[in-house]
């Protein structure tokens, strides 16, 4: 039977139901790395930027990433026409003061509003803004960290105000001259860039870093012609360090040849030197020599001379006595020495004969041998007689 207990058991069970069914309404959990914007059911909105559960009461709830990443594809055109894709990413965080994102949020309503409509079309544009800026070429290679500060520069401080002017070049790959339209910064007295816009994100308090070139797709046929040019570059490259090569190995070699000459040089002053010294040597010797012949020339002829005079002295005194003597010595022992050789005849007569002239016993042998001792004598004005008293 149905009664007012029954009733209120019924009512607390539908109630107990009914939390259950709308305590997802009630609460809402928020993530450190969120912010939180509850609009209640009377259009209040609220921030909750601390982790934890806060109260929703039925409002609705918006979540925002403190920090979010754009990957992004976006088209670039470059002054001389050439077309390409620029890829990479960047990061970006937005304000956590209530006002600032409450404004956000009214105007975007959600972080995937905020980001595609605000952020990424911010990050496009500056991208496109500085292709003008430089050539396909320069933005391959040498103004690759340039196009870099011109994207950054625009994200954050509003896009370039500039000028446009026709200037002729030649083509890099073909060579032939054409004309291109280059674009310049405009700057204020004080150098700085002017702007055709202010900045957009700054006002809302979105702050954007790490903006990260990852390839810059070009164009099939400027992709053809970057790398013929880098090739031609190599080339250059390669021939003006061959050519540095080959003036340093003729540097190299001259210098070697030089030190080779000096060398040379040297080596024959060397050689000249040694020779000198022994000409001198030779010379001094020579001289030495010399002196010393004279020396002995004298020595002789004063030796000659004393012997001579001694000799003359000598044969001053006695006559030459004893040369005369020595001389007649000689002559007599040549004589006996004939004598006894003699194999003819006898100079002896068998047969002597009293009484003949010279003498008992003279023979004619012995008046030969007289003659001839008395000639010799005579020749050598030697006396043989004893003077008279002599011992």
């Amino acid at each position: 039977m149905f009664n007012m207990r029954n009733l209120a058991l019924v009512a607390s069970a539908i109630a107990a139901v009914f939390v259950i069914a709308m305590a997802g309404e009630l609460v809402e959990h928020l993530d450190a790395q969120e912010i939180m914007v509850i609009q209640s059911v009377n259009g209040n909105l609220t921030v909750y930027d601390t982790p934890g559960y806060h109260p929703q009461w039925f409002g609705k709830v918006t979540k925002y990433a403190r920090r979010a990443s754009y990957d992004f594809e976006a088209p670039i055109r470059f002054n001389d026409g050439a077309q390409a894709k620029m890829h990479g990413s960047i990061q970006f965080e937005i304000p956590t003061d209530a006002p600032t994102l409450i404004m956000l949020h009214s105007k975007y309503g959600s972080a995937q509003t905020l980001q595609s409509q605000l952020v990424e079309r911010v990050i496009d544009k500056s991208i496109f803004m500085s292709g003008p800026l430089m050539s396909s070429k320069e933005s391959y290679a040498e103004k690759r960290n340039s196009l870099i500060t011109y994207v950054e520069d625009q994200i954050t401080h509003g896009t370039y105000q500039t000028r446009q002017h026709d200037m002729k070049t030649n083509d890099p790959i073909t060579g032939v001259e054409k004309t291109i339209t280059a674009v310049e910064i405009v700057a204020d007295d004080k150098g700085m860039p002017k702007r055709q816009e202010d900045p957009v994100l700054t006002p809302f308090g979105i702050k954007t870093f790490n903006f990260t070139i990852s390839e810059v797709n070009y164009d099939a046929t400027v992709e053809a012609q970057i790398k013929g040019q880098q090739q031609i570059t190599m080339d250059v490259q390669t021939a003006i360090a061959t050519a540095k090569k080959a003036e340093q190995q003729a540097i190299t070699v001259a210098k070697e040849g030089e030190a080779a000459a000096a060398k040379a040089k040297w080596e024959q002053e060397v050689i000249k030197a040694k020779a000198v010294v022994e000409a001198q040597q030779a010379l001094e010797v020579a001289q030495l020599d010399t002196k010393k012949a004279e020396q002995e020339k004298a020595a002789k002829i004063l030796r000659a001379e004393g012997e001579s005079e001694y000799k003359r002295k000598i044969i001053s005194a006695d006559g030459a006595l004893e040369q005369k003597l020595a001389a007649y010595k000689e002559v007599q022992a040549a004589w006996a020495q004939a004598f006894a050789d003699y194999k003819g005849p006898s100079l002896v007569p068998a047969v002597v004969m009293a009484g003949q002239s010279g003498g008992p016993g003279a023979t004619g042998a012995q008046a030969l041998i007289d003659m001839m001792s008395a000639k010799t004598a005579r020749d050598l004005a030697l006396d043989l007689s004893v003077p008279a008293g002599a011992k």
